[in-house]
C-alpha cells in the first residue's frame, strides 16, 4: 500500500471518528452501499467530493409484510 493511500484512509477514519451523530448515519449508509455492492469503502469514497458524501441519500428499507 501507498504512503498517500495510507494517509487518504487516515484521514478519513478520523474524518468518521470526529462525525456528528447525523454525518455518522450518511457514513453507515456509504459503508452499506459499498458492502451490498462488493466495493471496497474507501475506493467508493475517494469518488466523492468529501462534502458531498455526507448528502448521500439514504437507503429506503422496504416494509415487509
Amino acid at each position: 500500500m501507498l504512503l498517500a493511500e495510507r494517509k487518504f484512509m487516515k484521514e478519513v477514519d478520523d474524518m468518521i471518528l470526529n462525525s456528528s451523530e447525523s454525518q455518522l448515519k450518511k457514513f453507515q449508509e456509504l459503508d452499506l452501499r459499498t458492502q451490498l455492492e462488493g466495493s471496497n469503502f474507501y475506493d467508493i469514497f475517494s469518488k466523492y467530493d468529501k462534502k458531498s458524501v455526507l448528502n448521500v441519500p439514504a437507503i429506503k428499507k422496504k416494509n415487509r409484510k
